[in-house]
């Protein structure tokens, strides 16, 4: 699509509600981000794993991770023939593993009711595993150029502080409020019906790159003029935070288990719950657990594990604090063996495989060479 040129006297005569999209744009014209890589082509496939790779991650974060994946399931069918360990281990790293695992489902949904590619129509969009309004509203602008709002965190962001929008942006009430504004500026007939793409695009590059969480660069941005935040000296304040709220803490001990051939016990986790389905060290709630199952499963000494540095881990919901202990030349008892969800995997093997990126950092950046045993089980 062509860029429409921009000047001074379009971007400065646009005022109030009309000047909303229009200002935006003459701005996204010279300052937006025109060379993303789901813009070149910009498929359906390709527009919406982005928007599920952007979700809680940065474009620079996403960028490698996106080209990998396409390279490798190129399209919507080929994603739903694969099976989920490889689009886990496609993903590996980037956190947020549901959004992966509803990717994969969502796929498999758009073969078996919509002929194998994505609907277009928001009710059938959001109907599909993680898919949300304004996730199916990206979409639907940027792979179609249909007309629709999107709401995602940084055009909130952005919302709250244009309008001068108290309350935290999570609230349903406040969303409510947004939602109304965000469909307002869709509809403007400032905005041109060939430039819904480009519209979508830079509301979330301006919170991006100017109205950004701390410190927004106001001096730059285009909306500066008519933002209530900016005149009434409040960028700081909106929007408002979210109420503070303590995470709990939880420890967990991680067995690093190599037998004689230098291979790693992995275990595959449950289906639900954290790091879904995916490969990790073997883990226990505290030491006697972990004492108890490696004596039931393999030939370790507990007391002979080398303990290695404690790894704090966040999710969104609470703090992890990881206590890896390492063993070295161990077999697992012939009861046990390697079964659907207990392997022994080489090192040259474990980029197959989905593994959280803080067990995977681990093995990666390890001691490679065997550490010295420690006689004493920790006792902090």
């Amino acid at each position: 699509m062509s860029r429409r040129p921009s000047t001074t006297e379009d971007a400065s005569s646009a005022t109030g509600e009309d000047g909303f999209a229009s200002r935006l744009l003459a701005w996204f014209d010279d300052h937006g981000r025109h060379d993303l890589p789901w813009q070149h082509p910009r498929t359906p496939y390709r527009v919406w794993l982005s928007e599920i790779m952007l979700q809680q991650t940065q474009v620079t974060t996403v960028i490698g991770y996106f080209q990998r994946f396409v390279d490798a399931l190129p399209d919507l069918p080929a994603l739903a023939a694969a099976p989920q360990e490889r689009v886990l281990a496609l993903w590996s790293g980037l956190g947020y593993y549901a959004r992966a695992r509803n990717l994969h489902a969502a796929a498999r949904a758009c073969v078996e009711q919509h002929g194998g590619a994505l609907p277009r129509d928001l009710d059938a969009l959001v109907a599909l595993p993680g898919i949300g309004r304004s996730t199916a509203a990206a979409i639907l602008s940027q792979a179609w150029g249909d007309r629709h709002a999107i709401l995602d965190g940084n055009v909130k962001r952005v919302l709250a502080r244009y309008h001068g929008v108290d309350g935290w942006p999570g609230a349903p009430k406040v969303e409510k409020r947004l939602w109304t504004h965000a469909e307002a500026h869709a509809a403007s007939p400032s905005l041109p019906d060939g430039r819904l793409p480009d519209y979508t695009q830079a509301q979330m590059d301006l919170g991006a790159t100017l109205c950004t969480r701390a410190n927004p660069t106001c001096l730059l941005c285009p909306l500066r003029g008519d933002c209530v935040a900016h005149r009434e000296g409040r960028s700081g304040e909106l929007p408002t935070p979210r109420p503070g709220k303590t995470l709990p803490r939880r420890e967990a001990q991680v067995l690093w288990l190599e037998d004689a051939d230098g291979r790693v016990l992995l275990q595959q986790r449950p289906p639900t719950g954290i790091w879904a389905s995916l490969w990790t060290l073997p883990q226990a709630d505290d030491e006697a657990q972990a004492r108890q199952w490696l004596q039931q499963a393999t030939t370790a000494a507990p007391e002979a594990g080398a303990a290695l540095p404690a790894i704090a881990h966040a999710f969104s919901h609470y703090r992890l604090t990881l206590h890896p202990r390492r063993w070295l030349g161990i077999a697992l008892r012939e009861r046990v063996g390697d079964n659907d969800g207990l392997r022994w995997v080489a090192r040259a093997q474990l980029g197959a495989l989905g593994i959280p990126a803080p067990i995977r950092k681990l093995l990666e950046s390890g001691p490679t060479s065997p550490p010295a045993p420690d006689a004493s089980p920790d006792t902090d």
